[in-house]
């Protein structure tokens, strides 16, 4: 015995009940004749042969024939149906993020102040001491040495080390 899977996309199958004649296709061959006979009752004169009454069924018997007509795999009542739906959709879609529409309302909470708590140690910023003139000389001249190179370290306490370091080739 041969096990076949079927895809999880193919979700629209149609049965064939007689021949290759699918269920919507019969009713539509079928509409015809049982609003035919439902015209040829209700009409006036009631139950009588009428010529307009035979015009109107065989008008109706015209159009679906003409709608159980398939093309592409899809009868033309189908085709016409997602025609509809196309040109009745809207043609322009606006987006509005300032909209309300479809939100949820959230009171405002009250603000509460909140103190940050203290810190047992209070740390003071740390001031450095400014270089003077001369000091400053110094540091421009040794760092203008292409010898010379500026580094930058951190220590395991999260500071930072700043050297200058002679380049040895």
């Amino acid at each position: 015995m041969k096990i076949t899977v079927v895809p999880a996309q193919i979700t629209t199958v149609e049965d064939r009940v007689a021949g290759n004649l699918g269920f919507l296709q019969l009713a539509l061959f079928a509409l015809p004749v049982f609003g035919g006979a439902l015209l040829y009752a209700v009409l006036p004169p009631s139950m009588e042969y009428s010529l307009y009454k035979i015009i109107v069924v065989v008008v109706i018997a015209v159009i679906s024939c003409i709608l159980a007509i398939r093309i592409k795999g899809k009868i033309i009542l189908l085709w016409l149906i997602v025609l509809l739906h196309y040109n009745l959709r809207p043609k322009l879609y606006l987006f509005n993020k300032s909209v309300s529409c479809y939100r949820e309302d959230y009171p405002e909470l009250p603000k509460v102040l909140v103190k940050k708590p203290s810190k047992t140690k209070s740390h003071a910023p740390i001031v450095l001491p400014k270089l003077g003139g001369l000091e400053q000389a110094r540091l421009y001249v040794s760092l203008d040495n292409p010898v010379n190179r500026l580094c930058f370290e951190t220590n395991k306490k999260g500071g930072i080390d700043v050297r200058i370091k002679e380049v040895q080739d």
